[in-house]
């Protein structure tokens, strides 16, 4: 399993300049370089100014670098870990994002993570946009060893979605992952069929789905944040899921995603191994940036 440490190596690869290795503190800060570092590491600019603010602003003595620490986990803020319910079965998950986001790979993820807690997930293949869009899935889903629903190039995906849901109640299974096909934001038709895939869910299981994630890719930086904030207008948020964490230095987006959609991340990808998505640790994700005590 990847680590926190190594996943983001490249951005803190950015990030380790602001420590200035002649201060007279070990580990303090060169405030005249940190707002331009923060800034390439897609660190928000209203955060980064009051980094810089706050920093200038402390005594000489303070540990700026522990005051930087605290400042990046007050805009993270709590981050409970996510835990399949008990009580609500199935629990129904759909996924959303754009096309190379990594959606196919963290729904088979998730499900293995299911089942390793002892669940009985069900994959659905709701990509009917694409001949075989759902056929990787499928795949997964054996390798995985979990059951499957999928629909064929042309079928509505709201009705695959239905038929997960009705499968699943059908199979006993406790748990549904939607993997919704890949589409841009800026494209009306599409983006106008996840509300219709909601609702048709809805109407086999109340409140379902309980679970609405986008799935983010980090070396998108900033421009992820503009696409989630534009599915979130369409189809309301509960979470983000960011993947591609060990290949983004520009890992300081997730800053923005906190303050701008106002929704948990969830998991992350820390690398391409069945078992390398985590739930998001805010506290490790802040320490890896900066290596142990701020050094590699």
């Amino acid at each position: 399993m990847a680590a926190w440490a190594t996943a983001l190596s490249k951005t803190r690869n950015i990030i380790k300049q602001v420590f200035s290795p002649s201060a007279g503190e070990a580990g303090e800060l060169n405030v005249e370089e940190l707002e331009e570092i923060l800034l390439r590491s897609d660190v928000p600019v209203h955060l980064t100014m009051e980094i810089v603010d706050e920093l200038e602003a402390a005594p000489r003595k303070a540990s700026r670098q522990k005051l930087l620490r605290e400042m990046l986990l007050n805009e993270l803020g709590d981050s409970k870990a996510f835990e399949w319910p008990v009580d609500t079965n199935p629990f129904v998950v759909l996924l959303l994002g754009v096309n190379g986001s990594g959606k196919t790979t963290t729904a088979a993820k998730l499900a293995k993570r299911a089942l390793g807690h002892g669940r009985k997930p069900m994959l659905c293949g709701s990509d009917t946009f694409r001949a075989a869009g759902s056929s990787q899935l499928r795949l997964w889903s054996g390798k995985v060893g979990c059951d499957f629903v999928g629909g064929e190039m042309g079928d509505d995906a709201a009705g695959v979605a239905f038929n997960a849901v009705e499968r699943a109640i059908e199979k006993g299974c406790d748990s549904v992952i939607v993997d919704s096909a890949g589409r841009m934001h800026t494209k009306t038709p599409l983006m106008d069929e996840l509300p219709k895939m909601c609702r048709s869910m809805n109407k086999r299981l109340d409140g379902a789905p309980h679970e609405v994630w986008m799935v983010l890719d980090a070396s998108l930086g900033q421009n992820a944040v503009i696409q989630a904030k534009q599915f979130n207008e369409v189809v309301p948020l509960t979470g983000i899921v960011v993947t591609k964490l060990d290949g983004s230095s520009k890992a300081g987006f997730l800053f923005s995603v906190r303050s701008e959609l106002k929704v948990p991340i969830v998991f992350a990808g820390l690398g391409e191994g069945e078992d390398d998505l985590v739930p998001f640790n805010p506290a490790a994700f802040v320490d890896a940036l900066f290596g142990e005590n701020g050094e590699e």
